[in-house]
């Protein structure tokens, strides 16, 4: 047998092929244990197979068996060796062909390696100089990357150098938002690729420093603007209101340029419409500055601490307009009103800016909050003051200013309706306010009138008592001097009324209302009713007043009641009711009737003072002889003196009293004068009268009615509907003298002549004057001496009549 070469290692190959042999016998999983040539032959099969031997091994260790399976294995390693060296054996020649192959490349070998060793010291000798000139190369390429290193970071620390000089320029120029910004780019962009470590933990070290210092100096800042804002606030809400009130004053000129113009084209003049082009509001320029408030706020937000300045300012300000609310006790509300109206219409200006300017640090709801609480409070302080203040126009002008505040803020979009609906609440307080004071006028006036009809001398004087009142009873210009049918009462309060619907009106203005008209049309009708009436009716019933002055009173009245509809067509014209439709004003007054009362009160005032005097002039009758021999020839003196009294009464009367009025009166006096008559003849003073008396009374009567028949002629008073005669007053005692002096007295017991000749006469006075009718029989009819039929007849027909009367009683 052959040798096999040496460069093969069998241990290698035994080796080889053992671990193949354990694979084979580790990939068998199950094994018999029925005899060792049921094993031997499992064994052989998994070896050629090359599975896995562990279960095998595994299951010899557990019975026991291992000698067998050594035996095998050697026997399985045994065969292998035999088909290895057969296989050697069969290809020796390649293997010893392949060997000379071999040994021919190891001489090229040796060959090559010369070769390149000769060219290697050829190379080394060429190379030395420049490995020289490389180790000077690389030495430069890393001196410039070392360069370029060192200007990058030169680079790198002038931009943060120049971001610091940017943000102390920032920081000097006060302008801290920019230099936040500069600081924020620095720290997040700049700060930690810086290179010098030093440089960087300086900048770090700087940027708090600075950040504490930009909040410190935004703070003082933005303290100093709130201490600055209140008189600032001041200003601008005097001014803003001061805007509003020459805005209102321009509205106002335009309304009445408008009202003149209507009225002069309805009085028929052309007029010329000029086209007015409505100006637009603006605000008025604000000299406020936020700037503290934008750089706080802004700081604060680059600090992350946004929430904390927003609490803060917000706490101020409220503290703020606490303060505002507050009232001084050095000063009167009256007085310090305008400037704590202009303080508050300030401020909310100031937090309208705010909120409209600085984003974010206040919302709407916050504003609402603090307008809130602003209007409690000044609605609280509105009703102390207003319960304290006496004087109409002092309420009036802080109406006024409160309703500047509220047309201010109102253009800045704030809630003002409980400030309107406090002003409507309050509109009785000041018209009992405003009523009063129309009292204490119109009792002065009528304390001071004279009661005497006014005489105007002058043009002007005529234009300023009648014309500006509409007083005037015809449109031509009377002949001077002019004596009015009034007297200086009625012009004085027609200037009070006047006076009293411009102030309610001016209440009412710009408050809000929309039937301004009525209202004020209400108030008017209480100063007419409660006020100018109940005056009158005292100065009516005052223990003063005389017939002259409850006549002048009465016609007073009577001009008033005129003057009605000036003031109805004033409440109209004030309320911006166009003139058209003003021409008859809408609505009526309830106290015309109440006027018409008083008037009536007058009337019967009147009356009741001439009746008066009336009675102390019929009390002269106390004088007459009642049983007088002859008949008086030129009548009883009372009745001249009774005429020519009421001559004077009539007269004065017709020229200041309506006609009705003048009729009233006399009928009412002359009624007065015939119930005297009948009073006189059933009083117990008269105990007989004969017919010589009644005769002179006859005469006396005669006399009044023919002072009626003057006085009160048909014509006249049929224009009044008066289809009686003023004389048919002294009926009772005209019939009774007729009954009297008749040839048939028993006649007056006949209804139907009674009805036609003696309607006015009642059954129980008859009776009781008949009885004291008694004449001497020879002094009845004459002075013959022989008995005269008709004497005998009247007698027996006055007998017949008594008798009757008694049997009637």
């Amino acid at each position: 047998m052959q040798k096999v070469p040496s460069w093969f290692n069998f241990e290698d190959l035994r080796r080889v092929i053992t671990m193949e042999l354990f694979r084979t016998i580790q990939a068998k999983k199950t094994v018999t244990e029925n005899g060792n040539g049921g094993e031997e032959t499992e064994l052989d099969t998994s070896v050629e197979n090359q599975e896995n031997l562990g279960p095998i091994i595994r299951h010899a260790f557990e019975v026991g068996n291992l000698e067998t399976l050594l035996h095998q294995l050697k026997t399985i390693t045994k065969n292998k060796e035999v088909e290895i060296e057969e296989l050697c054996k069969l290809h020796y020649e390649d293997f010893i062909a392949t060997v000379d192959k071999l040994r021919g490349i190891l001489l090229d070998a040796d060959e090559l390696k010369r070769t390149l060793s000769s060219e290697n010291s050829r190379l080394q000798d060429v190379g030395s100089s420049l490995l020289l000139i490389l180790d000077e190369l690389l030495e430069l390429h890393l001196m410039k990357r070392n360069v370029t290193e060192a200007i990058q970071m030169s680079r790198i620390c002038l931009q943060v150098a120049n971001l610091c000089i940017k943000c102390n320029q920032h920081v000097s120029n006060n302008q801290f938002y920019p230099a936040l910004k500069t600081l924020d780019l620095i720290e997040k962009d700049f700060l930690q690729n810086i290179p010098i470590k030093a440089f960087q933990k300086m900048v770090e070290k700087r940027i708090p420093v600075i950040r504490l210092h930009i909040e410190n100096k935004v703070c003082r800042e933005f303290d100093d603007w709130l201490v600055n804002v209140r008189s600032v606030a001041r200003e601008i809400g005097q001014l803003a209101m001061g805007q509003e009130a020459l805005t209102r004053q321009k509205d106002e000129e335009k309304r009445a340029c408008q009202r003149e113009a209507e009225e002069q084209s309805h009085l028929g003049f052309n007029c010329v419409f000029a086209l007015d082009i409505e100006e637009i509001y603006e605000d008025p320029p604000l000299k406020l500055d936020l700037s503290p408030v934008y750089r706080a706020y802004n700081t604060h937000t680059c600090h992350g601490i946004q929430d904390r300045f927003r609490e803060y300012y917000y706490k101020n300000r409220l503290l703020q307009l606490n303060s505002e609310l507050q009232m001084s006790s050095s000063q009167s509300f009256l007085e310090s009103h305008k400037t704590f109206f202009s303080q508050i219409a300030g401020y909310f200006i100031v937090e309208d800016r705010v909120l409209l300017t600085v984003k974010g640090l206040l919302s709407p709801t916050d504003v609402e909050k603090i307008w809130d609480t602003a209007l409690e409070k000044m609605i609280s302080v509105l009703q102390e003051n207003f319960s304290f203040i006496e004087a109409p126009n002092h309420l009036l002008l802080i109406k006024d200013h409160v309703t500047l505040l509220v047309a201010t803020l109102q253009r800045y979009g704030y809630c003002v309706t409980p400030l309107l609906r406090f002003l409507d609440n309050s509109r009785d307080r000041y018209h009992d306010l405003l009523l009063e004071e129309s009292r204490k006028k119109i009792t002065d006036v009528l304390a001071s009138d004279t009661y005497e009809q006014m005489v105007m001398r002058k043009e002007s004087d005529y234009k300023m008592y009648v014309l500006s009142f509409d007083l005037q009873t015809s449109d031509i210009m009377p002949v001077l001097p002019y004596i009015a049918p009034f007297s200086s009462t009625v012009p004085e309060a027609c200037r009070i009324v006047r006076l009293f619907i411009e102030d309610s009106v001016n209440y009412f203005s710009y408050s809000g209302l929309e039937n301004i008209s009525d209202d004020a049309r209400k108030y008017l009708d209480k100063l007419l009713i409660y006020v100018l009436s109940e005056a009158l009716l005292k100065a009516i019933h005052s223990s003063t007043t005389g017939v002259s002055q409850a006549m002048q009173i009465a016609a007073n009245i009577s001009v008033l009641e005129r003057a009605c509809d000036l003031f109805l067509w004033l409440v109209a014209r004030l309320s911006g009711i166009p003139v058209r439709s003003s021409e008859r004003p809408p609505g009526s007054l309830t106290a015309i009737a109440v006027l018409k009362t008083s008037q009536d009160a007058a009337y019967h005032r009147l009356l009741k003072l001439v009746n008066s005097k009336v009675g102390e002039i019929m009390s002269l009758t106390d004088n007459i002889d009642w049983t007088a021999d002859e008949v008086p020839q030129n009548g009883n003196e009372y009745v001249n003196v009774l005429t020519v009294y009421l001559d004077t009464v009539v007269s004065t009367s017709r020229e200041i009293l309506p006609l009705d009025a003048v009729y009233n009166v006399g009928s009412g006096v002359l009624k007065h004068i015939s119930d005297s008559y009948v009073a006189c003849l059933l009083s117990d003073r008269v105990k007989r009268f004969n017919a010589n008396t009644l005769m002179g009374i006859d005469n006396d009567v005669r006399q009044l009615e023919s002072f009626a028949d003057e006085r009160f002629p048909g014509s006249g008073l049929g224009e009044l509907g008066k289809e009686d005669r003023m004389r048919d007053c002294l009926a009772e005692t005209r019939q009774l003298i007729n009954l009297l002096l008749s040839n048939q007295p028993e006649s007056f017991m006949n209804p139907a002549i009674r009805e036609k000749n003696y309607g006015a006469l009642d059954y129980e006075k008859v009776a009781r004057i008949c009885e004291k009718f008694k004449d001497p029989p020879d002094r009845i009819f004459g002075s013959l001496s022989g008995r005269n039929p008709k004497q005998h007849t009247h007698r027996k027909s006055m007998d017949i009549l008594k008798r009757r009367l008694r049997d009637f009683n």
